[in-house]
């Protein structure tokens, strides 16, 4: 049944700009489509443009309670600018408490287990509670981002979340979303200009430099595979 809702998806609006398809959604699954911004480079072109039309889709963030000051400079800014409720997750305070009680403020740097215990608490756990009863989720997903994004399409079912993923700057370039930013004088993240393409958790993201993988720059005291949970297949 999920297959071919998203079958049904992709060809309905396979001849659509993003902003047809955004709006198509927001009239197809009033008061279920939402879109998660972490105010990166591409989730910001997203915002710009469900602001621009006044969509009816609700935008939310998840806030780990480790972002960096620039994060909540931008996230400022992008209210500002377009004027539009941004809904704000947290993380359960019992369970961070416990986290920090139990191992410490950096476990993370431990082991892989770790660290992806300090996801599912900061950042699944939110997202479900942020996804609950909706339909349908935009994401900022490009597949030239990392390997494990290669294999995406535009509408996708999300068995982990049991909700259809749409990827709408899937097959954008970082250099078509700068180009929108510049050209639409977009709000962006001042870590943007220091090599900080891919940007978390203050503790654990850094600059890349020329040449490297854009993703090299989170979680870098690890080798591969590096996803939080969020978007898995």
């Amino acid at each position: 049944m999920d297959s071919a809702i998203v079958n049904t998806l992709l060809e309905k609006t396979a001849n659509f700009s993003i902003e047809e398809t955004l709006a198509f959604l927001a009239t197809e699954y009033p008061s279920k489509v939402v879109f998660s911004t972490s105010f990166g480079q591409e989730d910001q072109v997203i915002t710009a443009l469900i602001a621009k039309d006044d969509l009816p889709i609700t935008i939310f963030t998840l806030d780990t309670g480790r972002l960096f000051q620039e994060t909540y400079d931008v996230f400022h800014r992008t209210l500002k600018k377009y004027k539009k409720q941004i809904e704000v997750y947290f993380p359960e305070a019992a369970s961070v408490e416990n986290l920090l009680k139990e191992k410490g403020p950096n476990s993370f740097y431990e082991s892989v287990e770790n660290r992806k215990e300090c996801c599912f608490i900061r950042k699944v756990v939110p997202l479900r509670k942020a996804l609950a009863g909706n339909s349908v989720w935009i994401t900022g997903l490009r597949a030239e981002q990392s390997e494990n994004r290669n294999d995406l399409a535009f509408f996708e079912y999300d068995a982990n979340f049991d909700i259809i993923k749409f990827n709408p700057l899937l097959k954008w370039s970082l250099e078509e979303v700068q180009k929108y930013i510049d050209d639409n004088n977009v709000p962006q993240n001042a870590l943007h200009k220091k090599g900080f393409v891919s940007i978390g958790c203050a503790p654990c993201t850094r600059a890349i430099a020329e040449g490297e993988d854009i993703r090299a720059g989170r979680w870098s005291w690890e080798s591969s595979h590096k996803e939080c949970g969020l978007h898995q297949k």
